[in-house]
């Protein structure tokens, strides 16, 4: 069996594929994100099996691609986070509310900013683009139930971070207060 350039047996296939992991792992702490990290790097490593250089050590070679990968995905998710919190900040700044629902619907803003990436969109369309479950299924391309079903996770954890949010009301000086 071939792996990368040169004759391989599945045994070292599969003693680079455990190196690979495990790397992926303790870079990540989270085994899923681990196994989409290894998955890309492979693929990176078959696109790119021409710039291996058989003199060189196959698996630091692996691993290097591994690190790259999965810098490379922090700092995709540090400019999401970056491009979220410019979105709730345009959000709450073209709203005109009084600083109280001011405060409220910036925190809406950030924990929808904060929701995955595939609940945020079926949120949006539905909630914000009034486009009905059916709609919705059809132009992402999945069931009607798991609009339905990430919609109800999006509105829980939304739900969730209202709720963990102190509640700490302004006091109105020399007023009622309700």
């Amino acid at each position: 069996m071939m792996w990368m350039t040169g004759k391989r047996t599945d045994m070292e296939m599969e003693a680079d594929l455990r190196a690979m992991r495990r790397y992926a792992r303790a870079l990540s702490r989270d085994h899923v994100v681990a196994d989409d990290v290894v998955q890309d790097a492979v693929m990176r490593a078959i696109e790119r099996r021409d710039q291996f250089q058989p003199d060189r050590s196959r698996r630091r070679w692996l691993l290097a691609i591994v690190h790259n990968v999965f810098i490379s995905a922090k700092r995709r998710e540090a400019a999401e986070t970056r491009r979220n919190l410019a979105f709730a900040q345009i959000q709450v700044d073209h709203a005109d509310p009084d600083q109280e629902v001011r405060a409220d619907l910036m925190q809406v803003a950030r924990a929808f900013a904060d929701l995955p990436d595939h609940q945020r969109a079926v949120m949006h369309l539905t909630v914000v683009e009034g486009l009905s479950y059916q709609e919705s299924a059809d132009l992402l391309g999945i069931a009607v139930g798991t609009v339905m079903s990430r919609l109800a996770r999006a509105r829980a954890t939304l739900r969730q971070d209202r709720d963990r949010q102190p509640r700490d009301r302004l006091r109105i000086v020399g007023g009622q207060d309700e």
